[in-house]
């Protein structure tokens, strides 16, 4: 298995011999509007993709959308992917999928084997209260394959019980968390906060964790250089990884 960060939640995932896109956003820097109701306003995505759709598209087996915001799917990801690659998606999402031309789609309520290849749909929260609800359903991923670790893909969550049960369930080897600590003007965090991270270490202690979804998108107020301070003053830097854009991380 290894991971590569494309940027912010897109991910190429090799596993079990296929490879994996997670989450397909592919505008150009400030193509988007901001996220209104938000501190930094700031035209979307914050930064250009490290390479070329073309480059991003290579080699892709199969495709996986934890949630259809524009951050995790847009408009130009869905008019550039391949219609005929199979989609993994939650419930709620398949018919607007469906409806897109994507001829494969798979909507995934509870595990679903492919390839080989077990994916277990897991829950989470999108934000507390009022927020988290408007935000809609969210799901996560795990991956289970004989020979591979097990990956558990956690989407857009805060640390939750969901979370908690998640790891407690499947003991996976390897945690993606969809950090950033991305808010509003009003309410809590609607993905995780340095303290959520910390939190996941800490129930997961022979995992690996790799942190994505920072950087990119307007609403995402907790940087790279604040979360390593942070993982080095608690001693975790050696267990959780923050890859930059474009890097692959291996061996996990």
């Amino acid at each position: 298995m290894h991971i590569q960060l494309v940027r912010h939640a897109t991910l190429k995932v090799a596993y079990g011999g296929r490879t994996f896109l997670i989450d397909p956003m592919f505008s150009d820097a400030g193509e988007l509007p901001a996220v209104p109701n938000t501190p930094n306003q700031r035209a979307n995505p914050l930064v250009d993709l490290p390479f070329s759709v073309e480059e991003v598209l290579a080699g892709v087996d199969a495709i996986v959308i934890t949630h259809t915001h524009r951050d995790h799917l847009d408009e130009k990801a869905m008019s550039l992917l391949p219609r005929n690659l199979p989609v993994f998606c939650q419930q709620p999402d398949e018919e607007m999928l469906l409806q897109q031309g994507f001829s494969q789609v798979t909507a995934i309520k509870d595990e679903h084997d492919w390839q080989g290849i077990r994916l277990n749909r897991t829950a989470g929260q999108h934000g507390t209260g009022e927020i988290g609800k408007a935000m809609g359903p969210v799901s996560g991923f795990v991956l289970q394959a004989p020979g591979e670790p097990t990956l558990y893909m956690a989407g857009d969550t805060i640390w939750c019980d969901e979370v908690g049960q998640t790891i407690q369930r499947f003991s996976p080897d390897a945690i993606v968390v969809f950090a950033g600590a991305a808010r509003f003007l009003a309410g809590d965090p609607i993905t995780m906060t340095k303290e959520d991270i910390a939190s996941v270490a800490a129930a997961a202690p022979d995992s690996h964790v790799l942190v994505a979804h920072m950087e990119t998108w307007n609403h995402c107020l907790l940087s790279r250089s604040e979360l390593r301070e942070f993982l080095s003053e608690h001693k975790l830097q050696e267990r959780v990884l923050v890859p930059n854009d474009g890097e692959i991380v291996a061996h996990l």
